[in-house]
Order: C-alpha cells, then structure tokens, then sequence
C-alpha cells in the first residue's frame, strides 16, 4: 500500500497542487506583509517627527516652560503609554522634563541642527531595546529665554511588533488552509481526471492471445489520451500480425522438417528389416547425409532470422564501393553458374551504405536463386545503379516466367511457388525471407518483377544520412 501511495500520479499532483499553494500564498502574504510594516513604521516615524515639531512650537511659550517645571505629569499624561520616552533639557545639565514611564534605556542621539525641516529620514531605528524595536528622534530647539534645548523622543514598537506577528501567523495559517484544500480538492479532481485512464487500463488487461484482434476504444477518451490509444492499437495490430506469422512460421517449420525426418525414418526402417549389401547402406548413408545437410541449412538460416540484431547491424554499416562488391559476386559464383552454362554478366558504380557481411549475404542469396532457376546457357545480370536518395541493385536472369499471384509472396518465410519434391529436395525457402530481413535492417526496399521470362529482383540501399 506504501508502495502504491508513494508511486500514486494522483497523490503527486495533489501534493504539487498543495506546494504551490503553500509557497504561492505565502510569498503574497510576504509581500503584504512588508508593504504593512513599511506602513506602521512609516506612521509611527511620522507620529514622532509631528510631536517633535509640536514640542518647537510649545517651547517658545513662557508659560509652556513654567508648566514643564511645574507639572511634568501632565506631559507624561499626555504620551499616554509606558513606552513612550521624552527629555528636555539643556546640554550638559540636569533635564527639566523626563518621561520615562518604562525605565527604558535611552540610546546615544545625535540631535538635528535647530534650522534643519525634520522629515521621516532623521527617525532613528533600532533592533532591540529591552527586547522591543524601538524608535527615537533628537532635536534642538530655541525655547527664547531658556536657550536652546535638546528634546528626545522615543517609543517602543509593542503594539507595531504584536499586529506585524499576529498578521504574519494569520499569512502561514491562511496558507496552510488554503494548501490543504486545493491538495484536497485536487486529488479529487486528479482521480476523476484519471477516470478513463483506469477505464482504459481495465479494457488493455482484458486483451490476451485470444482477442488479440480486439481495440482500445477512443470513444468519448479525452483528446490527450488518442495518440496513447492510437499508438496502442497499432501495437497490438503489429501483435496480430506477429502472432499470425508465427503460426504460420511454425506450421511452415512442422511441414518443412516432416519431409526429410519422414524420408530418414522410411528408409532406415526400411533398411533395418533385412540385410543388404554394402552398396546399398552407402546409398543409404548418402540420402540421409543429403535430408540432415537439407535440416542444417534450415536450421542455420532460421537462427540467422532469429539472431540478427538491428541496432548491430546499423552500427556497423560501411561506405562500400559497388563495383567491387559486383565483382566479389562474379568470382564467388563464377563456377557454380559455369556448371549450368550460366554465364555473369556485373556492372556498377556508386556506394553501398551497408552492413558488408549483411549486403553480401543478401546478393549471394539472390545469385544462387538466380542461377538455381535460370534457365540453361542463359545470363545472369548484376547491376548497381546510384541514385540520388540512394543505390538499386538488381539481381535479373532468363527462366521460367513467375506467376503475379505469387509475387507478392515470394519473400514470406517456406513460401515456394514450385512445391514438388524435386525442387524441395534442394530448398528450404528461406533464402528470400532473409533477403526480406536484411533490406529491413537497412531501411531499405525490396521488390520483384516477372514477365516473358525475365525475373528481376531489385534491393534499394538509402543514402547515408549525416547524422549517421
């Protein structure tokens, strides 16, 4: 369960959701949270530099000095609060006026010149006095008969601190309500969003060998989820296709071995019932050296088609000139087509982009198939003609005229379109499928042609791309 909540796109999404939210909030709260504090303390400097300029305008009244003096509780009334601070008083003497309801520990000021216009910049800011920000302004002022006075005031930042804290908990309690609900709320909607991936999913774990012709739905699906469906579809057509051709394959392989196994068991059986002449074993001995050389070249060829690996075979294709592939297939051949009275008649220029074991084996496979249906005292053409997307080869010889129905089938695995036992006897109708396999490798093309006894097979090799 762990397991599946930790691996959950859902969960994710909610959980992203939920961050988001979080980190979103919280940064706007910030935002305002500074701009309410740049605020409070723009007004509290401002409360204090007005007090300072009320203070010049009282001082240059007589009476306002004989007030001080007399009754300085009613200036301490007047500031209203234990955290407000004022002194006035001469430089170097005893003050006249002390408010200093809290005790609070009076920082060193340096008072502004008596002709200088206060403005919020001359506030003087300090982290923790007592524990408490704290603010203060000095100024010099004419106060007429007594000379210049110096005046201090100040206040600590209680009530500032205690609004700017409750406003900062209220942010990250708004911004943790809020995450919590849209991750809520988002699972919600994530889960049902994902409804027809989960309905997809049941309808793709019904799909087995048996009903492989069976589709995903895309009715009514969102449209992010077609080329997914689109995409699966065509999987499970190359599927069908895969498992028809390998029902076929091993129906063609159960046919092909039974001949040769069936002739190997009727005439040794038929051997092993009587005595016979040493001539007659060695006959014997010589037929099934023929059906076993028949089973390993079946054999040899069909775990080709099942070894050969594409990426392999691209990464070791080379620029090879065609002229001189043309003439590796006229010495391979030369002999065997002289024995039939088949002469070689190869051509070409250009440049094969191939993988060279892969090319040759394909040539080679289309030579011999040549010249084992050519017909007599004939001629055998292998050309290479460059192109500019690429290379044809072509593999064209005199014989008897293919039949169209059959064309198409020609390079399917144990397809032949001369069934009889003679002709059998000396194939197993691999050769073409491997052609087939190696133009695949290549991403290349394969065709034939045949008519008024002319069979033209032709292989057509891409350039090489520069990113290859």
């Amino acid at each position: 369960m762990t397991s599946r909540l930790r691996h959950s796109l859902t969960l994710r999404l909610a959980l992203v959701f939920a961050l988001l939210a979080f980190v979103s909030l919280t940064l706007l709260g910030v935002a305002l949270y500074r701009d309410l504090e740049r605020e409070l303390i723009r007004r509290d400097d401002a409360a204090l530099v007005n007090r300072i300029d009320q203070l010049r305008t009282f001082l240059n009244d007589s009476n306002t000095l004989d007030l001080i003096k007399t009754k300085p509780a009613l200036f301490q009334n007047m500031l209203g609060n234990r955290e407000a601070l004022l002194t006035i008083g001469a430089p170097g003497q005893k003050p006249l006026l002390v408010v200093n309801p809290g005790n609070l520990a009076v920082p060193s000021l340096t008072p502004v010149a008596m002709d200088h216009l206060l403005t919020l910049a001359d506030v003087q800011h300090y982290p923790s006095v007592d524990g408490v920000p704290f603010a203060a302004l000095a100024a010099t002022i004419d106060s007429g008969d007594l000379g210049s006075l110096q005046v201090v005031t100040g206040r600590l930042m209680t009530e500032r601190t205690a609004v700017l804290a409750r406003y900062r908990l209220n942010v990250y309690l708004f911004a943790s309500v809020a995450a919590i609900l849209l991750a809520l709320s988002g699972y919600l909607l994530v889960h049902r969003g994902l409804l027809p991936v989960r309905r997809l999913a049941r309808h793709a774990q019904g799909i087995g060998v048996g009903n492989l012709t069976e589709r995903l739905d895309s009715q009514g699906a969102p449209r992010e989820l077609l080329p997914m469906i689109e995409a699966f579809n065509a999987m499970l057509d190359r599927l069908g296709k895969g498992f028809v051709q390998l029902g076929q394959v091993s129906t063609d392989m159960a046919h092909e071995l039974r001949t040769p196994i069936n002739n190997l068991l009727g005439e040794t059986q038929v051997a092993l019932q009587q005595n016979r002449s040493i001539e007659a074993y060695q006959q014997l001995l010589a037929s099934n050296v023929e059906e076993l050389e028949r089973l390993a070249r079946m054999l040899d060829n069909m775990l080709f088609l099942a070894r050969t690996d594409p990426a392999s075979a691209l990464r070791q294709r080379q620029e090879l000139d065609a002229a001189d592939e043309m003439e590796r297939m006229t010495d391979y051949f030369e002999g065997l087509a002289a024995d039939v009275g088949i002469s070689i008649d190869a051509q070409g220029s250009g440049v094969i982009w191939a993988e060279p074991m892969l090319l040759r084996r394909a040539l080679a496979n289309l030579c011999a198939n040549a010249i084992k249906y050519g017909a007599p005292d004939s001629e055998l053409f292998i050309r290479a003609t460059p192109a500019a997307d690429g290379i044809r080869l072509q593999v064209r010889n005199h014989g008897q005229t293919i039949p169209a129905e059959h064309l198409p089938r020609l390079f399917e695995r144990f397809y032949r379109v001369d069934e009889s036992r003679e002709r059998s006897a000396h194939s197993n109708g691999l050769g073409l499928s491997i052609v087939a396999t190696i133009m695949q490798l290549h991403n290349g093309a394969y065709s034939v042609s045949s008519s008024e006894g002319i069979t033209c097979f032709e292989l057509f090799f891409p350039v090489r791309q520069l990113d290859e």
